[in-house]
């Protein structure tokens, strides 16, 4: 009896309802003012911030009671607390309906990228745009079938670093990138050997991050004659010529890395493994899986939006189907705790949620497809 009390003892410590719930971190937000453009009427729609220069920029849209949309940007100083409207200059048909997505910064000068969906099958018609120094947001001008044509698939997401701006994204042929040393002119690299799909399968890149060596893209890749993304990613130090890294310990769950960051000198990517959220680190080549967390249902609100670093904190936006919310990690990315959101923001048509950090303060992009707001937390890291 002895024996088996104590084996039922061990049992019951060992059992998951005995491991305590990670406690939930929580934010001290504040609303920022968000005020519309002379002349325009309509609500907001936010997507992205970045810092730049001691200057914040958020971008968008405005939003008419008809559902139509022209793109659109505020700007704050200081503590962030008041959002200006930025003069925004569009050139082309689509360009002023673009809905601005995601932002970068380089040495004062910021690349923005929009879309719209139009034309016969709805495709997503995307603009660059480059924030001038008289501080106009100016629609670059572009070939069509730079971002468009018979080989568009997405653009994905801008980022910079030393070698200037990076786009990644898809095309026919798998995936690709479009680079640029100050945002003015992109050069498109589509069918690109270790990039693009071949006969090991069929690639997908959704986010890039700069790094000492070069730029990492990272996605996914279908093997032939499977049915599910392996986690997989690519290296390069000019943007023209690529090697691709692979995942160790590949499953046969769904795999994809959506989002990528640096910390500590360490790539670091989230995205979809499974059923969860996952987390991978570069390291000697290959993407490794370091952990999992939350729950995750199908949908087109699923998974990572955003990632970014504040000292050594790393917060993520995600997506679990029905709704969005924001996950901290103070290890590294091994655990993961629910952080708290100043209102809830449900996965539909219209909705986002991202998360970007800069000196001294987080800035939170939350739109419930209703209308969008900016909160504030300061940091002191």
């Amino acid at each position: 009896m002895a024996t088996a009390a104590a084996l039922l003892l061990v049992m019951s410590a060992c059992s998951p309802s005995s491991v305590p719930e990670p406690s939930p971190v929580s934010f001290d937000w504040r609303e920022a003012a968000l005020s519309l453009p002379d002349g325009v009427a309509g609500v907001p729609v936010v997507r992205d911030a970045v810092e730049c220069g001691g200057e914040w920029l958020v971008v968008g849209a405005v939003r008419d009671s008809d559902r139509g949309t022209r793109p659109a940007a505020w700007r704050s100083r200081g503590d962030a607390s008041v959002w200006v409207p930025v003069r925004v200059d569009a050139q082309s048909y689509y360009g002023r309906q673009n809905v601005l997505f995601t932002a970068a910064c380089r040495d004062g000068r910021v690349a923005v990228l929009g879309a719209k969906p139009g034309g016969a099958h709805g495709n997503p018609r995307v603009s660059s745009w480059t924030l001038s120094g008289d501080g106009v947001l100016r629609e670059v001008s572009a070939p069509f079938e730079l971002y468009g044509g018979p080989n568009a698939v997405n653009v994905s997401r801008v980022t910079s670093g030393p070698g200037g701006f990076l786009l990644a994204g898809n095309r026919a042929s798998g995936a690709a990138v479009w680079s640029s040393a100050d945002a003015a002119e992109f050069a498109i690299a589509e069918g690109v050997p270790g990039l693009a799909s071949d006969a090991a399968g069929l690639t997908w890149a959704a986010d890039a991050v700069a790094v000492e060596d070069g730029w990492l893209v990272v996605g996914g890749l279908l093997p032939a004659g499977r049915v599910d993304r392996d986690a997989a990613g690519w290296s390069s130090r000019d943007g023209g010529v690529w090697q691709r890294a692979g995942t160790a310990g590949a499953t046969p769950a769904y795999e994809e890395l959506q989002r990528v960051t640096v910390l500590g000198g360490v790539p670091t990517a989230l995205g979809m493994s499974g059923p969860a959220f996952g987390v991978w680190r570069l390291e000697s080549g290959q993407w490794r899986p370091l952990a999992s967390f939350g729950a995750v249902s199908p949908s087109a609100w699923s998974g990572v939006r955003a990632v970014t670093v504040a000292g050594s904190r790393m917060l993520a936006a995600t997506g679990d189907g029905t709704q969005f919310g924001l996950w901290v990690s103070d290890d590294g990315g091994a655990l993961w705790r629910p952080g708290s959101l100043p209102r809830p923001v449900p996965g539909k048509a219209g909705s986002e949620l991202s998360v970007t950090a800069g000196p001294g303060m987080i800035v939170l992009i939350a739109d419930d497809g209703e209308t969008g707001r900016i909160f504030i937390s300061v940091t002191t890291s």
